[in-house]
């Protein structure tokens, strides 16, 4: 008989890790997701989707009433600049996804690669690279953000020199992070069996690290990414709200925003703050959201937590109704030979006694 071929089933990508979660966890990767969807999608269709441009205060050569509150002609309003204020507030999602997407990249790229060689290799260099890291690490992020950011951009805030800046500032922080857990991983993982093997066969040093340990090393660095994106937003907003970010009139920047609405709401106009404000806010959460949700599936210990709790409660009703051993399952079988030895060794200890 010829051998029968079973064609394999295209899974789309992240199924499996959907079906992994149920209740109130499937609902906050959902909700996390949808958000993460419609910033990206903004970011992506931003000139389409804005009423106007990013800077502009006329249209047909009338212009814009300075702080005119939300009506047909401005959803959002106008800010003091008499610009757009949902304009801006669209256009600063594209810029925040291009300053995530860059900075988190460049983290990648920097921290993996010296996670592994330093637990790899180890001896001295894995001591200066500690060393160099950790100094790193404890600087506060936002001080070392800052001076990154005026170092890089050399006193331009073009559009290309202030997005480049912002993401090399936030790479400056991530870096020591990815660094500090590859390397412990690798330190974990590098005498096993199989790097032992691969070691025997004559594998180079760098097929070992970046073949045999690389995929079992960088399995939270998903939910670390996820995390670390939505901190990346605060620290962005953060260098544009004490004046480090990007010239208003090359791109939209949710922190500047908030800097020039300070003095509005004094006054009473609340539309120039609230909605970059809330574009943060929803921004975050919903990166949270995907982080937290990712964090319960891929954590092994919560993933036993979950699994252990309704198997122990399914054992002890089977055996509190004194179900037949031919309807247990292998695990009831277990915990039912386990109580019975142990209550055997009690009556044993009993007939002593006595």
């Amino acid at each position: 008989m010829p051998p029968v071929t079973t064609a394999k089933r295209r899974r789309i990508p992240g199924l499996r890790l959907f079906t992994m979660t149920a209740g109130l966890q499937r609902v906050t990767l959902i909700v996390g997701l949808g958000l993460v969807a419609v910033f990206v999608f903004v970011a992506i269709f931003a000139p389409l989707i804005a009423p106007y441009g990013l800077a502009q205060n006329s249209s047909d050569g009338v212009a814009f009433v300075a702080q005119q509150p939300p009506s047909g002609q401005h959803w959002f309003g106008t800010s003091v600049r008499s610009e757009d204020v949902l304009s801006r507030v669209i256009f600063g999602a594209r810029t925040a996804l291009i300053v995530i997407a860059i900075s988190l990249v460049m983290s990648l790229v920097v921290g993996v690669p010296l996670g592994l060689v330093s637990g790899y290799i180890g001896r001295a260099l894995d001591r200066v690279l500690v060393l160099f890291m950790d100094a790193i690490y404890a600087f506060p992020t936002l001080l070392l953000a800052i001076v990154v950011s005026i170092v890089v951009a050399g006193g331009q805030s073009s559009s290309f020199g202030g997005v480049l800046s912002a993401s090399v500032a936030i790479t400056a922080i991530y870096v020591p992070q990815y660094f500090r857990v590859v390397r412990n991983a690798t330190v974990a993982v590098k005498n096993e069996p199989y790097v032992d093997a691969a070691r025997v066969t004559g594998a180079s040093t760098t097929r070992i690290m970046f073949r045999h340990i690389l995929a079992n090393v960088t399995q939270s660095l998903p939910v670390i990414v996820t995390l670390n994106a939505g901190d990346a937003i605060l620290t962005l907003a953060a260098l544009g709200f004490l004046g480090f970010g990007i010239e208003p009139t090359q791109a939209a920047e949710w922190g500047y925003d908030l800097n020039k609405a300070l003095s509005d709401v004094s006054n009473g106009i609340w539309w120039t703050g609230i909605f970059p404000g809330t574009a943060i806010v929803l921004v975050v959460l919903g990166l949270t959201l995907v982080g937290e949700s990712l964090n319960e599936v891929l954590n092994p210990l919560l993933r036993t937590r979950r699994a252990l709790a309704p198997a122990t409660v399914a054992s002890d009703t089977a055996i509190e109704k004194n179900v037949p051993a031919t309807e247990l399952t292998a695990a009831e079988l277990d915990l039912r030979e386990s109580d019975s030895a142990a209550a055997e060794d009690s009556s044993a200890g009993e007939g002593v006694s006595q």
